[in-house]
């Protein structure tokens, strides 16, 4: 046997033999579109792991941390290979054990303290056994507005407010990183799918919270619609209620 066909054999039988699984650190961080990390303060995510071909869970759990540095984040230029995260800002870490490299699927439901503004993200990436993804980690886009409506009803009408945040919970304000200008929220009565009356909500002069009136409606269940949109983010946020007026 010649020493190529030798070592020609001997490769073939070590890609035969069974693999060893190798311990990988991976680090899964989910931001909001135009703002910071999803923390604690709304919630965390919810993050899955699995191996795409076969649908096996590999880890599974909740973030934790902080919104992270604005500054960073939002203010300064991002410049290449450039970390963005702090150590103490929001992530899921997990050790995963593959064997070879593994195309793995990730799935991420948040935030999970605001359930009208959750939403789920997937995404799919390579990862070689042994070799870590740290740091900045996977990071996870989220974006939308969380929009937490009141209403209390008046002889004349029905006053409303809104607490609109991003999925960060980063507060919207005049002249702030997120400039109130640059929201346009709403508020449409509906009689099942009959739109019955609408109107803008202007910022109320507290910090993420736009506010306006409906005219009474007469008694009956109402379907309550209010909508946030930042135009030049494309962020959006929606949120249904039913409002019921007694006679």
């Amino acid at each position: 046997m010649s020493r190529r066909t030798t070592i020609a054999t001997l490769a073939l039988a070590l890609l035969a033999g069974p693999a060893l699984a190798e311990p990988t650190a991976i680090t899964i961080r989910p931001i909001s579109h135009d703002g910071k990390f999803i923390g604690d303060s709304m919630g965390g995510v919810r993050v899955r792991l699995t191996e795409a071909a076969s649908g096996r869970e590999l880890a599974a759990g909740t973030t934790s941390g902080t919104t992270g540095d604005t500054r960073k984040l939002v203010v300064e230029p991002r410049q290449r290979q450039t970390p963005i995260h702090t150590p103490d800002a929001s992530a899921f870490r997990a050790v995963v054990d593959i064997e070879r490299p593994t195309l793995v699927r990730v799935e991420a439901t948040g935030p999970l303290g605001k359930p009208d503004a959750q939403i789920t993200v997937s995404a799919m990436r390579w990862l070689l056994p042994g070799q870590p993804l740290d740091g900045d980690g996977w990071t996870l886009e989220f974006p939308g507005l969380a929009i937490e409506p009141n209403w209390t009803l008046q002889a004349s009408g029905l006053d409303l407010s809104a607490k609109v945040t991003l999925m960060c919970g980063c507060p919207i304000e005049p002249g702030g990183h997120w400039d109130a200008a640059q929201y346009r929220v709403q508020a449409a009565l509906y009689d099942r799918d009959t739109l019955l009356q609408a109107t803008d909500l202007a910022y109320a002069g507290k910090t993420s919270t736009f506010a306006g009136q409906l005219r009474r409606p007469p008694p009956g269940a109402y379907r309550l619609l209010l909508t946030a949109h930042n135009a030049t983010t494309g962020n959006v946020g929606v949120s249904v209620r039913t409002v019921a007026i007694a006679p």
